[in-house]
């Protein structure tokens, strides 16, 4: 267990996870009015998956710019996260 979150493989369990997340939101979203579409939800998933892509990356031991090219990615996909969430509507509340 300790060699599971030593190497990283425990994020790239997480990560499955996510993109099954992500895969039945969008069926959700398709079949019920009750989810937001998954375009509007894309963003923040993308932002957690850049974050745990990191944490991976420093848990592996990978050279520094990979540790920061995926927390920039984070970065950008969380400002696409704000942006939409400011034009929206309802401002940043909770759809």
């Amino acid at each position: 267990m300790a060699e599971l979150f030593a190497s990283g493989r425990v994020i790239d369990l997480v990560l499955i996870l996510v993109v099954i997340e992500a895969v039945g939101l969008a069926v959700l979203a398709r079949l019920t009015r009750r989810v937001p579409q998954i375009g509007t939800l894309l963003p923040n998933l993308a932002a957690g998956a850049c974050l745990l892509l990191a944490v991976r990356a420093a848990l592996a031991g990978a050279a520094w710019p990979w540790v920061a090219a995926a927390l920039l990615a984070a970065l950008v996909a969380h400002l696409a996260d704000l942006g939409t969430r400011l034009r929206a509507p309802h401002g940043l509340r909770e759809p």
